[in-house]
Order: structure tokens, then C-alpha cells, then sequence
């Protein structure tokens, strides 16, 4: 796309189905790193990945030429297919529907990256919804209680 400049930072974040905590530490890394190529196929920039073993936060840069959507759709379809077909999980493994997406400017990127990288000591006073109503709230986004990821059952 010549004559197109952009500088798009978007920090991407779901969760599984139900909330399990199913993403286990000894294959999340292999899953950072599918869902990485996800996103360097689509010729987007992954910055920082992280998450908990029922949700992931994802820092990208994203060009202008797919719907974040359309990445989104992409995203989940095809990292369920390759859980699945591995069979990590003891079940059918399902990403919740469902994501938030906020965005930043660059001087706001290190902080970023500093609160993705650190997400096992965030979660130790802060449940993933407590964190997700937060980022809605400084977000200045209005939302309905009963369309946020499901609690934990």
C-alpha cells in the first residue's frame, strides 16, 4: 500500500471457554509462539505475549490491511484447531467469545509490555475480570455486566 503510514498498537485479550484454566505451562509457550505466526502471517507485529492458564494478552502493531476482527476470527479458529489436533487439553478446547482491544500510543508501549510480561504477579491480588473491568473502565468503555466473560464456574 504505498503512501500508507500507520503506527497501530492494539493490546488484544480473551479468554477460554468458561474460564478454565486449562493452558497449561508446559505448552503455552509452543501456543505463544503459534499464535506469534498467526500474527506475522497476516503481516501484523507481535510486540508482547502473555497470559494465564485462562486468558492472553497480546501486544501487536497492525497494519492497516485485514479487520481486527477478521485477526481476531483468525486468531482463535486457528489456535483451537492446533490445541485440538494436538489434544493438550482433556476436552474440546474453545476460546470464549468475545475480546477486548485497546489501543496505545507508542511512548505508552514499555509500560505495556512491563504489565504483559508480569501477568502471574498481577493475578495474584487481581482476578482476570477485576483486571478486565478495569481496563474497560480507563478505557471510558461502557459495557453490560452479563455480555463480560463468564466467571469462573
Amino acid at each position: 500500500m504505498p503512501n500508507t503510514y500507520t503506527q497501530i498498537h492494539l493490546q488484544l485479550v480473551f479468554a477460554v471457554k468458561h474460564r478454565t484454566a486449562v493452558i497449561s505451562s508446559t505448552w503455552k509457550y509452543d501456543l505463544y509462539n503459534y499464535i506469534t505466526g498467526i500474527i506475522h502471517n497476516h503481516n501484523h507485529k507481535l510486540i508482547a505475549i502473555n497470559g494465564m492458564p485462562d486468558h492472553v494478552h497480546i501486544l501487536i502493531g497492525m497494519r492497516p490491511t485485514q479487520s481486527l476482527s477478521d485477526l481476531m476470527q483468525q486468531l482463535k479458529q486457528d489456535s483451537s484447531k492446533w490445541i485440538n489436533d494436538k489434544k493438550l487439553t482433556g476436552s474440546r478446547f474453545s476460546w470464549q467469545e468475545g475480546y477486548g482491544a485497546f489501543s496505545y500510543g507508542k511512548s505508552q508501549l514499555q509500560a505495556v509490555i512491563n504489565y504483559i510480561e508480569n501477568q502471574e504477579e498481577h493475578h495474584r491480588t487481581r482476578t482476570f475480570l477485576d483486571e478486565y473491568r478495569r481496563f474497560l473502565d480507563v478505557f471510558g468503555i461502557e459495557y453490560d455486566e452479563q455480555y463480560l466473560f463468564k466467571p469462573l464456574e
